[in-house]
């Protein structure tokens, strides 16, 4: 199903009027060309171009159309026309040069190189004669034959090359393409092949040509750099029937460049076609051209800083599209697809797979917005994107700490209308309780994480509001309002909020959101010794306030003994919502203020 959809994403993006918008045919690939060697007609070297920006603080290569990539083992295979410098110029690698002369086998290493040269220029010279009386095909094979590497050294990239083996290419003096591109070698990279159908294509229901090694998909955050597999057989475990390999999950070579192409489009550094969600490596297309395909980028991620208002214009957009059932560009029961991917050693892990109608997940994308809704200050975003919400629960605020699986299983809850994993609030009521502090994010992740699980459950438990609920009698929400009366009771007494060395926050908000019946008759007592440093009419306010509270509580159980841990997060909701309550309405000053 996966591959299949890819497959067809494929086919559309090559059916596409727009020659920019469409993806390499099959035989070639986009790829970063960081250096392009400047050659003459007669093979001369004339300049060693660096084409790399800076992207942030990182260079980045311009990208090139080229011959598709080998699969790399631990053989020697080389790329038509454009490799890393090894074997390109026989430039020896310098981390594998040092660590060859540790192991006293430099002289091993030195010949490995002389024979990746050597492929490396037969393969040029196993092209079929057409290409081979073109103009730049021959100077480059004259200057592979004359090459010297000391005549390399006067061109000032050389020193970059001979520091990181980067990938080089060759480029013909008055072209504005590489060789590679010139329209003598395209037809022979793109020239089908004669191979003979040896089996049934699971992808295309037809006879094809099996393909035996599928290329690499890069992009995944934290998989190899080189890539990885979703499909591959490497040890005799994982074959049956006496099949081998590729013949393990039959795919036709054009299947196989089809879906891997798309995937390695999707997954490319300057998509807006895919978004990272803790470690999973997201990437969503429609089968059509969709506003949605767009749109999830900035409904998830953080907006970019010369566009703050970026998220906010498309959650908005989000919601007209579900009320009217219309959306800028695609219609609603145009299917769409989404899939998460996770690094596995040498291979890629399907974290989630969801496919359904554009209606259907932007109703699931809105129910998602509903249900993290909670009242904040004004100062903070006015809807919170995936990333800050998967923050919120890591130790120290940093995305390393993320728990591996966490943004998956939560992405997975918003597609598939599921509950959010009780990891998350297990979490956010840990980092609640460990840091004193009920931030807004974690505020929003407890109350739509409740609200989730008596939905599901289809609880008699009300739903809890974005804002202060009055009218809400769980022990644990009142316990939470009322621990956050004590606490502005105590700073109205010192003169206001941030004059406290440390408040009752600070000290007890661990015992009580856990166990409440430890601290609460303490913490009532001292309330009355800040009361009595108020003014008449505040105190009155105060105290009205805290009868308000505890009519809410049977008398013969207060305060409870232990709350439990969902509980403890309605404890936290309630705490939050009262704190946002005193900072969001005028506070009476004297008697007849209160009155």
């Amino acid at each position: 199903m996966i591959l299949q959809a890819l497959d067809a994403y494929y086919r559309r993006k090559q059916a596409d009027p727009d020659p920019a918008k469409r993806l390499p045919a099959d035989g070639l690939e986009d790829k970063e060309i960081p250096f392009v060697l400047e050659l003459d007609a007669s093979g001369a070297l004339l300049d060693i171009t660096d084409t790399r920006s800076y992207e942030g603080k990182k260079k980045i290569g311009q990208r090139f159309l080229v011959p598709q990539s080998v699969k790399k083992t631990s053989g020697v295979a080389a790329n038509l026309f454009w490799d890393n410098a090894e074997y390109v110029l026989g430039v020896p690698d310098s981390k594998k040069l040092d660590e060859s002369r540790k192991k006293n086998k430099e002289t091993d290493y030195r010949q490995r190189l002389t024979e990746m040269r050597a492929v490396f220029r037969s393969k040029i010279a196993a092209l079929p004669t057409p290409a081979q009386d073109d103009a730049g095909v021959r100077a480059v094979l004259a200057f592979l034959d004359t090459l010297e590497l000391s005549t390399l050294e006067r061109f000032p990239a050389f020193a970059d090359i001979q520091a990181s083996n980067p990938v080089l290419s060759f480029r013909l003096s008055g072209d504005f393409g590489l060789v590679c591109q010139r329209t003598a070698v395209v037809g022979a990279a793109t020239a089908s092949s004669d191979a003979a159908p040896d089996g049934l294509c699971l992808v295309r229901n037809e006879a094809a040509a099996i393909e035996r090694l599928h290329p690499a998909i890069k992009g995944v955050w934290g998989a190899q750099t080189s890539g990885a597999n979703i499909v591959s057989f490497n040890l005799d475990a994982f074959n049956s029937y006496g099949k081998l390999q590729g013949a393990n999950a039959p795919l036709g070579k054009a299947a196989v460049f089809a879906y891997t192409t798309a995937l390695n489009h999707l997954l490319a550094r300057d998509s807006r076609q895919r978004i990272q969600v803790g470690d999973a490596s997201t990437v969503f297309w429609a089968e059509e051209d969709h506003a949605l395909e767009s749109a999830i980028p900035d409904l998830f991620g953080d907006p970019p800083k010369d566009d703050p208002d970026r998220s906010v214009r498309a959650v908005e957009a989000l919601y007209s599209a579900v009320h009217s059932g219309k959306f800028t560009a695609g219609g609603p029961d145009t299917r769409f697809h989404v899939l998460g991917l996770a690094p596995n050693a040498a291979r890629i892990a399907i974290r989630f797979w969801e496919t359904n109608t554009a209606t259907e997940l932007a109703q699931r994308i809105k129910q998602h917005f509903d249900d993290i809704d909670i009242v904040h200050a004004d100062y903070e975003p006015r809807y919170l994107s995936l990333f800050r919400l998967l923050t919120a629960v890591a130790l120290l605020n940093k995305a390393d700490n993320i728990p591996p699986n966490l943004g998956g299983e939560v992405m997975r809850a918003i597609l598939e209308g599921l509950p959010y994993p009780r990891t998350l609030m297990n979490l956010a009521v840990t980092r609640c309780r460990a840091e004193q502090q009920v931030s807004y994010a974690r505020a929003a992740i407890l109350k739509a994480s409740l609200n989730r699980w008596i939905r599901f459950r289809q609880s008699h438990e009300k739903e809890f509001l974005p804002m202060l609920d009055l009218a809400n009698t769980n022990p644990g929400y009142r316990l939470g309002r009322l621990f956050a009366t004590l606490e502005r009771i105590q700073e109205d007494a010192a003169g206001g909020p941030g004059r406290l060395n440390a408040s009752i926050r600070d000290r007890y908000y661990g015992a009580a959101s856990s166990t409440p019946a430890a601290v609460f008759s303490t913490l009532l007592r001292l309330s009355k010794h800040h009361l009595g440093k108020l003014s008449t009419g505040l105190a009155i306010s105060r105290e009205r306030l805290i009868g308000e509270i505890m009519d809410g509580f049977d008398a013969s159980s207060f305060p409870p003994r232990i709350l439990p841990l969902p509980d403890q997060a309605r404890f936290a909701l309630g705490y939050y919502q009262q704190r946002q309550a005193f900072f969001t309405k005028s506070e009476p000053k004297n008697v007849e203020e209160s009155q």
